[in-house]
């Protein structure tokens, strides 16, 4: 069977933004246009259709990405009156869920930002487009809430070339702000549209000569920012015919910016108004690529370095990357799928190279949030979901046993917070293990272990949020009441010196013996460089195949650490020399021969403790701005400066997370509800000495 839409005519697109700015109201009108629903919900009611979680219902945000179609047929634009398929990913704005834009963004040809013009870009609008940065989306902004006391389009685009180093070109002017947003300009096209009312629609008008006077100015930056990328537009631009420059040339230029990720094309208007949303819809089809506009997809062949590529085809061998798990007590394990070659059908089965072993489909489908579409294929370029794959994790590739091959995986993110929670009786036990279990399969930065002296359960994560949800979906999913400890910073160690460090495994006990020697020159790594392993042997000291047991050995040693089950980060291991037998000497003796000097160079060289900082913007009303700075700086807070955003002071600030705990609730009591925070995590930074020794004399 082919496929009903031309790939050319896919948008694969994510909406991704700070918390409140609006995203999921956003996909909700996106939605209602495009006819893919009849009616708005909202999410202050818990009535929308992307936020099907219960939790997201009750929290009023969103908690996990959520997949959906929808089609769209241009008005304006090269591509006008031709339908086009965009599947959506509505991604969770708050800092505590995080790896779900890191997954979504990993598997997407194209996002639109989202940011409150009354904010302009806040922390975690500046940590999203970092990770869109990390994989190479190519993006599209929205102004959004023009409508709201305080919305400031021309700050909004001077936050977005300060705060995140990128090239805002305004496609549109807003008519009015604030109270008195009206319409838009369209700078493209030099015509103005108005909004009737909060039903959406609109009606064109020819530019007013007071409207005119200013359009010119900011049409002109687009032609100048047009011509950096478009030859035609820039030979116009040099000539000065600027009247010469269309519609078309135009269009054409913001589409190659937009793609070579030089240009970032801004929109405006009030989602939750119904104002300016097909004009987005027409700039994701116009300017975000589909998948055949970007390179082949590149990745290894199993088990070598050899670099291969899978270009966006059906008839290639079937290429897809699992990006997403998820359980439905309906049908068990669904998965979510990003296809980027070949095609899938109902009983393929796949090579899953990660654990070597062979998957086949049972069913295949596409996904309205928790609705479910079951088709008989998907192709390249789809967003789908799958059952019947037993052994598959987040990362995973899913490939053709027959011309193999393993795609980028998602990065990996460390938690930062640790709570203990246990069963309410023995009975529940199972229960909550299992419901663990299926947690972590789901979120790969929730980790579940055991705290060896008491034997709890302790959860680690991103956040007090993201870990209050985990106990609250427990209790709703699998039944199970915990009883749930006070959270704990996931404090880390690193290197205080650099020491050399021999070490001699030998073992002879009748049979086969264990010989590895190893000589380690260890100290520290720059924050944030984790283990740096470096070689430095010369003459053959040590076999080339027996290097990487070293480096395991070290990394297992490092997880462990050396104080409390702290783990090691930041250190920088060079293998400078060592000794072997002829047959004694096995990968596993010096895997134990790397983690054992590890440690006792750790010993010598001693540890330096690390907890994590947080990156804490405070907005507040100023009449309220002593008792903020006081008590972050009671919180051993360090105020890194502060602006002023309309009647309001921003404060941006470096607080540990352990003074952070309880914060947004204690600002809220200070500040009579008025004032708001945001946090995401900085950096790990040393913990003063005298607080490092009150918590020895606390261990011991």
């Amino acid at each position: 069977m082919s496929r009903n839409t031309r790939i050319e005519r896919y948008r694969n697109i994510g909406i991704m933004a700070h918390i409140d700015a609006g995203k999921t109201t956003l996909t909700e009108r996106v939605l209602f246009f495009t006819g893919r629903i009849h009616s708005t919900g909202e999410v202050h009611d818990g009535s929308t259709e992307m936020d099907w979680m219960p939790e997201e219902k009750k929290r009023g945000i969103t908690i996990t990405s959520a997949a959906t179609t929808a089609y769209w047929k241009p008005v304006h634009g090269t591509a006008a009156g031709v339908p086009h398929r965009i599947n959506i990913l509505d991604t969770p704005g708050h800092v505590d869920f995080t790896i779900e834009v890191e997954r979504s963004l990993r598997v997407l040809d194209g996002a639109v930002a989202v940011f409150d013009s009354s904010q302009g870009v806040e922390p975690q609008s500046e940590a999203v487009w970092r990770q869109a940065d990390k994989y190479r989306v190519p993006r599209i902004a929205f102004l959004n809430k023009m409508d709201k006391v305080g919305a400031d389009f021309a700050m909004s685009i001077a936050s977005m070339e300060e705060r995140l180093g990128a090239r805002p070109v305004a496609v549109q002017l807003p008519i009015g702000e604030g109270s008195e947003f009206r319409g838009l300009v369209d700078l493209v096209r030099m015509v103005a549209v108005f909004f009737d009312g909060e039903d959406g629609e609109y009606r064109e008008e020819p530019l007013t000569a007071e409207l005119r006077e200013l359009a010119e100015v900011y049409r002109q930056r687009l032609i100048e920012a047009a011509a950096d990328v478009d030859a035609t537009v820039l030979e116009k631009f040099v000539e000065g015919r600027l009247e010469e420059v269309t519609a078309e040339d135009l269009e054409r230029a913001l589409r190659s910016g937009t793609l070579t990720r030089t240009l970032v094309p801004v929109l405006g208007g009030s989602a939750f108004k119904k104002k300016g949303v097909q004009m987005l819809l027409d700039a994701i089809v116009n300017y975000l690529p589909a998948p055949s506009d970007l390179a082949a997809v590149e990745g290894c062949v199993p088990g070598t370095q050899e670099r291969v590529s899978r270009p966006a085809s059906d008839a290639g061998p079937p290429a897809a990357l699992v990006f997403k798990l998820m359980n439905d007590k309906a049908v068990g394990g669904i998965v979510f799928l990003r296809v980027y070659s070949g095609t899938l059908r109902a009983g393929t089965v796949l090579l899953n190279p990660a654990t070597g072993k062979r998957e086949r489909i049972g069913r295949l489908m596409f996904m309205h949030a928790n609705r479910r579409e079951e088709v008989a294929e998907v192709h390249a370029g789809d967003i789908c979901a799958a059952l019947g794959l037993k052994g598959v994790r987040t990362g995973d590739t899913l490939t053709d046993p027959e011309a193999p091959v393993v795609l980028e995986s998602l990065g990996v993110m460390e938690p930062v917070v640790q709570l203990a929670v246990e069963a309410r009786s023995p009975a529940e036990l199972t229960k909550l293990e299992e419901g663990l279990h299926r947690l972590a399969a789901e979120d790969p930065s929730l980790r579940v272990g055991v705290d060896p002296e008491s034997g709890q359960v302790l959860l680690s994560g991103m956040g007090e949020l993201h870990l209050e949800v985990v106990v609250s979906r427990l209790l709703t999913e699998y039944g199970v009441e915990a009883r749930v400890g006070q959270p704990k910073v996931a404090y880390r160690d690193t290197l205080r010196r650099q020491v050399r460090q021999e070490y001699r495994h030998v073992r002879q006990s009748g049979g086969p013996g264990q010989y590895a020697v190893v000589v380690l020159d260890v100290g520290p790594a720059p924050r944030g460089a984790g283990l740096v392993f470096v070689d430095d042997t010369r003459g053959g000291r040590i076999p080339k195949e027996l290097i990487p047991a070293i480096e395991k050995g070290v990394a297992g040693a490092m997880g462990k650490g050396v104080r409390d089950g702290v783990p090691l980060v930041d250190v920088e291991v060079r293998l400078v020399d060592g000794d072997t037998h002829v047959k004694d000497s096995t990968p596993q003796a010096f895997a134990v021969a790397g983690s054992l000097a590890l440690q006792e160079a750790a010993r010598s060289a001693g540890v330096l403790g690390l907890e994590p900082v947080m990156d804490v913007e405070v907005t507040t009303p100023e009449e309220y701005l002593g008792d903020v700075l006081g008590d972050l700086s009671a919180r051993r807070g360090r105020v890194l400066g502060m602006e002023a955003r309309g009647n309001a002071r921003v404060v941006s600030a470096r607080v540990p997370m352990a003074s952070l705990f309880g914060y947004v609730n204690s600002l809220r009591g200070r500040t009579q509800g008025r004032a708001q925070a945001s946090m995401r995590l900085g950096a790990y930074e040393p913990v003063p000495e005298s607080l490092q020794t009150a918590q020895a004399e606390a261990r011991v």
